[in-house]
């Protein structure tokens, strides 16, 4: 809970302010990522408190406004995309976008009303998640997995709509083949970790040194799945905070000067966050309400008439739809 008031109370501050939000959890394995982001019983730490505070907030809301919340969760596994509910293992395409967010064709997700549904969801996902005994952590994560929270606020008596995600991200545990002693397919899966946390830190470099004034000509985002999916949370349009997760224990000493490091770097990295609102998604809602009464009158002619009565329609902005879109 101490985590929860440390960190998630600012994450869902700034969620609520608009911005993209994105906790992420770093460190060798067996340090605690999983517990600190997911918990254990009932000792609940930042992904329940957050989702449940945040449906609170909902019901507190005032009259003049809607809310719509939808929650996926996707496993990284070998370098591969996978989603977590299907009952036959598939592979997701897809890709992060610096200003607009993670995106995953095929990706499912659902829509909730409450707390209690997303509970259920995360531990149908925890089930499923890609675990094995290690020498070092006897249920160690070999997956990373990426949990999305998509809100829309519309205020009904106006003309703006906010679009949110809360980005939840457990990495897997950086591990050492002398200290996990793995062997066959759990070295192999060891090696993949090692690999996608290298190419994750160089990533990390690259834009600590761009955040501190060096001339950057080529972030490596593209060297793995796991970056290729973290562009808007690493420099681009999200408030990201990264958690680094260290084991007290003097064997663990280099892993955890490693840590540390990585920390101090990301510290440096400059993201683009914004608020993000729109008009066009409003507008839209209004022409489909003009063109369904039209529909229903079956009169002929109608509907430019209606769209331009409400300043919409193809002659009300000079400015295109496609150039709207865009800045949306």
């Amino acid at each position: 809970r101490d985590v929860f008031h440390d960190l998630g109370r600012g994450i869902l501050d700034s969620a609520w302010q608009g911005y993209n939000a994105t906790p992420l959890a770093y460190g060798q394995t067996g340090s605690g990522k999983s517990y600190s982001m997911i918990g254990f019983g009932a000792n609940k730490c930042i992904i329940p408190n957050v989702c449940e505070e945040l449906f609170q907030a909902i019901e507190n809301r005032e009259r003049n406004q809607e809310y719509q919340v939808t929650f996926s969760m996707l496993e990284i596994y070998n370098e591969q995309r996978f989603a977590v509910w299907n009952q036959e293992t598939w592979r997701a395409k897809g890709k992060g976008r610096p200003t607009a967010g993670l995106y995953v064709d095929g990706l499912k997700s659902v829509s909730c009303e409450n707390y209690a549904q997303i509970e259920r969801l995360m531990e149908q996902g925890t089930k499923i998640r890609t675990t094995a005994p290690t020498n070092m952590n006897a249920s160690s994560s070999r997956s990373h997995v990426v949990i999305t929270i998509q809100f829309e606020q519309i205020f009904l008596d106006g003309e703006l709509t906010k679009q949110f995600s809360i980005n939840l991200v457990d990495l897997v545990g950086s591990e050492r083949q002398k200290s996990s002693r793995s062997k066959g397919d759990r070295l192999r899966e060891g090696s993949r970790v090692n690999l996608s946390s290298t190419n994750l830190g160089n990533v990390v470099n690259a834009l600590a040194d761009a955040g501190m004034g060096k001339r950057v000509l080529h972030i490596p985002y593209r060297d793995s799945v796991l970056s290729k999916l973290l562009q808007s949370p690493l420099g681009g349009n999200s408030r990201t905070t990264l958690i680094a997760a260290v084991s007290p224990a003097d064997i663990c000493y280099e892993e955890t000067l490693s840590t540390l490091r990585y920390a101090e770097r990301a510290k440096k990295i400059r993201n683009k966050a914004v608020v993000n609102t729109s008009t066009l998604m409003r507008e839209s809602r209004t022409e489909n309400k003009l063109l369904l009464r039209w529909g229903n009158s079956s009169m002929a002619g109608q509907p430019v008439c209606l769209l331009a009565e409400h300043g919409l329609g193809p002659h009300a902005n000079p400015m295109s739809w496609a150039h709207q879109l865009e800045q949306a």
